[in-house]
């Protein structure tokens, strides 16, 4: 599916994860290329890599794949939500509270891409079984709307988006 997504659909913080998908590829295909993508980068880690901080305060790599992992389950958990047809708001997530309590320096970098691998290819199957009508329908969490197509945008643009910080700050 190549959508444009427009303000309605989402609130505007959100863009910062749409605007990372490009506007002509196809968010299914975009959230299938993201597997060997992220896995090969997640691999060219070593263990004792992963459990590196940029700066004090930062999450350590293990630490921003589980939040990953984490999100990735929201996003979906939001569009199967929406896309079934119930219509009660969702509450807020707080990413720091979830980091904190997700053990992720407990767990090896290895189990953390797995689990990514095994997220990824739920969320797919998922995705590629919704009918049309339920790619456009809406609903609200944390106090903003959202449509499931935008759902599965923000899911890819929000790997998109950590890819590259991993790139560009912990691996630089």
């Amino acid at each position: 599916m190549i959508a444009t997504i427009d303000k309605t659909e989402v609130g505007e913080y959100y863009f910062t994860y749409i605007n990372q998908v490009p506007a002509d590829r196809d968010v299914l295909e975009v959230l299938e290329l993201q597997i060997p993508e992220t896995v090969e980068l997640l691999r060219s880690i070593s263990e004792t890599q992963s459990r590196h901080r940029y700066a004090p305060g930062k999450w350590t790599i293990r630490e921003v794949v589980g939040h990953v992992n984490d999100v990735e389950r929201l996003f979906v958990f939001r569009a199967f939500w929406f896309a079934r047809g119930l219509n009660e708001p969702l509450p807020s997530f707080d990413q720091e509270v979830a980091a904190r309590e997700n053990g992720a320096d407990e767990r090896t970098l290895s189990s953390h891409i797995d689990e990514f691998r095994a997220i990824r290819a739920a969320s797919l199957t998922f995705f590629r079984e919704l009918s049309s009508d339920a790619w456009l329908r809406r609903g609200v969490a944390s106090g903003n709307p959202f449509s499931v197509r935008a759902l599965a945008y923000i899911t890819a643009g929000h790997v998109a988006h950590h890819n590259r910080i991993l790139r560009e700050k912990y691996l630089a």
